[in-house]
């Protein structure tokens, strides 16, 4: 071997070792996929989508009611849930309308069918969401383990923003808001 093979060798070498590095950094901390599983999120996202998921947003952008979400729950588990409340709200579900600050929310998102449970922020002990809190909830409210069950989510622990849809092909979307 000579002296320009090695060197050949050495400079190839660090260019997909280089490579590798940015693929992780990328999947780490700007973008990752995930996939849909169950039926909480139903019309808006079914069972088996696979999705895009912004990890950089929430750095620089405030997180918006109506986003959907991921989020980080009981250890191992991620959810997918769409950010209802934001801090400072009083959010109440009463006879299947979502109430923010006492006005009546439409959620053109939502099946008109569904019949769901009321609710108060006082169900889970609160007056009003606190600072770096979000009250999230499923599109499917009959079926969804969201902020009725397990609180308000702190910011922390969401992982991103759902930002496409890209399977199955014929249903790719890009979700802004």
């Amino acid at each position: 071997m000579d002296w320009l093979s090695i060197r050949e060798f050495l400079f190839d070498t660090i260019k997909y070792f280089i490579t590798v590095v940015l693929i992780l950094f990328t999947i780490v901390y700007v973008v990752s996929i995930t996939q849909v599983v169950g039926s909480s999120m139903y019309p808006t996202l079914k069972d088996g989508e696979i999705l895009i998921l912004n990890k950089l947003n929430y750095r620089f952008r405030n997180v918006k009611r109506g986003d959907i979400i991921s989020l980080k729950y009981a250890d191992t588990k991620y959810l997918i849930k769409r950010v209802v409340g934001l801090p400072g709200d009083k959010i109440e579900i009463n006879n299947n309308t979502l109430l923010i600050n006492g006005k009546a929310y439409e959620e053109k998102y939502l099946d008109k069918d569904m019949k769901y449970e009321n609710f108060t922020l006082k169900d889970i002990g609160f007056e009003k969401i606190p600072k770096d809190m979000y009250l999230v909830l499923g599109d499917n409210r009959e079926n969804s383990l969201d902020s009725r069950k397990i609180g308000l989510i702190k910011k922390s622990d969401i992982n991103g923003k759902i930002s496409l849809r890209f399977w199955p092909l014929n249903k790719v979307k890009i979700f802004s808001n």
